[in-house]
Parts: C-alpha cells; sequence; structure tokens
C-alpha cells in the first residue's frame, strides 16, 4: 500500500509539472474589460450606445487628431488606456508621462499653462465617452431648452481628487429621439479651487464615423446670458483623424532631453 501511495504522488508530480496551472495575469485589455462591467444611467447608456458603443470605444487604444490654428497646426496624440499624451507644433511641445507634464519651448513661443492645456481639448473631444471613466456622479438636471426644443440631460460631477479640477461639473444634453450628444456645458474651477455657477456652452452637431464611432468633426462654443445660449462664438475644427487598437512605442510620450518638467501657472 505504501509503495502504491508513493508511485500515486509521483504521478501526480508529473502531470502537474507536464500540465501547469496557468498564471493569472491581469491584462491591460482585461483591465478595460472589467472597467467595463460598470453600469451608467440609461439615458447615458442609451448616448453611449448612439455613438457607437462604449465596448468599441474601450477597445481602441491611441487617439489622434489636428487642430488647425491661425499661426500654426497642432498634433494631438493621446493613450486611451494610460491617458498619457502629447502636443506637436512646429514652435512647440508639450505632453504628460502619465506623473507630470513636460514643455518642449527652446525659443520661448508658448505663452499658455502646459498643466491646463496638454489635454484639455481630448475631454472635450473624445465626449461623450469620457464621461465613463473612474470618479464619476451622475445626477439629474433641468431639460436644457434651445430654439423652441428640449434636450434632456445628465448632471455630472467628480470625486475629491480626481483630475486636475475636481470641483468642475458638466451637464451633458443629448437629442431625446436619437440619443445623440447634443450640448455640453461645464464649469471652470481650475486654479481657483471654488465651486462655480457659471456654466459654459458647447454645440455638438457635427459628427463623423471613426472606426465605428461617432466622433466630432467640429464643436462650437456658444454665447450665453445664465442658461439662456445665444448665437456662436468661436469653433474648433478637428482634421485628420485617427482611432488605433495599437499602442504608440514605449518612449513616445516620455519628456524629451530639451523639454523641462512644467507646473501649474499661478493666477495673477
Amino acid at each position: 500500500m505504501r509503495n502504491f501511495s508513493i508511485i500515486l504522488l509521483a504521478c501526480m508530480a508529473f502531470a502537474c509539472k507536464n500540465n501547469p496551472q496557468k498564471e493569472v495575469i491581469t491584462t491591460e485589455t482585461e483591465k478595460v474589460e472589467m472597467a467595463m462591467v460598470k453600469s451608467y444611467p440609461e439615458a447615458l447608456e442609451n448616448v453611449f450606445a448612439a455613438h457607437g458603443g462604449l465596448k468599441n470605444w474601450k477597445k481602441q487604444r491611441t487617439l489622434s487628431y489636428e487642430i488647425p490654428k491661425s499661426d500654426l497646426k497642432e498634433l494631438h496624440t493621446i493613450d486611451l488606456w494610460t491617458r498619457n499624451d502629447r502636443i506637436d507644433t512646429e514652435k512647440f511641445a508639450m505632453g504628460s508621462n502619465g506623473s507630470k507634464v513636460w514643455l518642449l519651448d527652446v525659443a520661448e513661443n508658448y505663452e499658455g499653462d502646459a498643466v491646463f492645456y496638454h489635454n484639455l481639448m481630448f475631454y472635450f473631444y473624445a465626449m461623450p465617452f469620457v464621461l465613463a471613466d473612474d470618479g464619476i456622479n451622475y445626477g439629474e438636471t433641468e431639460d436644457l431648452v434651445y430654439e423652441g426644443k428640449s434636450y434632456p440631460g445628465i448632471r455630472i460631477s467628480y470625486d475629491s481628487g480626481v483630475g486636475t479640477s475636481p470641483k468642475d461639473e458638466y451637464f451633458i444634453h443629448f437629442d431625446a429621439e436619437t440619443h445623440k450628444m447634443t450640448w455640453l456645458g461645464y464649469t471652470v474651477t481650475y486654479r481657483t479651487g471654488e465651486i462655480s455657477d457659471n456654466v459654459k456652452w458647447i454645440r455638438y452637431d457635427d459628427w463623423q464615423d471613426v472606426e465605428g464611432l461617432n466622433l466630432p468633426k467640429s464643436i462650437t462654443w456658444h454665447n450665453y446670458e445664465g442658461t439662456k445660449i445665444l448665437d456662436a462664438r468661436s469653433t474648433v475644427n478637428f482634421e485628420n483623424i485617427s482611432l488605433s487598437t495599437a499602442a504608440k512605442p514605449e518612449g513616445y510620450f516620455a519628456k524629451p532631453d530639451d523639454a523641462i518638467f512644467v507646473e501649474a501657472k499661478k493666477k495673477q
């Protein structure tokens, strides 16, 4: 009996050696799939679906687009999983390696605040999908009325410590029939840290298909008086939009040798 037990144990050891237990490794893809278990308000789920689906968005890894300006063109590139980013122009470049913001501006052409601007346009561009991020709270808000038409909405707030301006609030309003996003209201608390009731408004009515997702071709800021939206004020266009499931090469978002890490500019 003792010999039989020894033989049995030896066989079990041999079997384990040739059929090792699969190591549990949580890949980036699995993390994305796990994140999708999060539930959202039904109205927001409908908005995601109308724009091509959150599942499709979560599969994408790299987003890039160009913003033409009067004096230069900006190329924005974002890793959608890590949110590392960079902006390249002929005169300067800036970006984030995930923990710090860097600025490459040897000729000192850039006069803005790189900490504030490096990912600003991404969050406007990637609506409504960025509203699926962690640390977001969803609430109710009154319908937005513009030119006699009512647009249902969802109020967005952030947990403390999320992002550069966690006290910012957003109000997404959508077409009740198509469920496509139509308006974005937002407050700005950057630098002051104080809650604001001054809501700025952007109209989203120019969409295009990119890899099965409806993304903006342009967005337009409107003048306003309190909660009343007035005429169009300025438009930002997006060109040469690209979505890819592939990541950029390692080091793509790292600080270039001639760049410096920068801090947020203080309020004057």
